[in-house]
């Protein structure tokens, strides 16, 4: 239809790997000795932040360390910072990169 755009599509995967961690740091932790428990236990709490984080939230991070990675420092969602997101990551289209750039915006690290 003339006017009307196409909802914009975004093919980008958020993957998460934090129950392996999580597993890995309860086995240890239950076969630990006194000395070593503080730091599992710590790491534990870590891991289990880092697993409530939602996929807006991993894929502002993603954005923002792009960005960084880049030398971008202006607003997340300028022109510029499309522009530098689009030179970082081959096969991103516009499309995409302004969408993502507009929800990293909304979510500050």
């Amino acid at each position: 239809m003339f006017g009307r755009l196409a909802p914009p599509d975004l093919n980008v995967l958020v993957l998460r790997d934090t129950d392996l961690a999580a597993r890995g740091i309860r086995q240890a932790l239950a076969e630990a000795t006194p000395g070593e428990r503080p730091g599992l236990e710590r790491a534990a709490a870590l891991v289990e932040q880092a697993a409530a984080a939602s996929d807006a939230e991993l894929r502002a991070r993603w954005v923002h360390e792009r960005l960084a990675a880049a030398g971008h420092e202006g607003p997340v969602d300028s022109v510029h910072a499309i522009k530098a997101l689009r030179g970082t990551t081959p096969g991103l289209s516009l499309r995409q990169a302004v969408r993502l750039t507009k929800d990293a915006a909304a979510h500050r690290p």
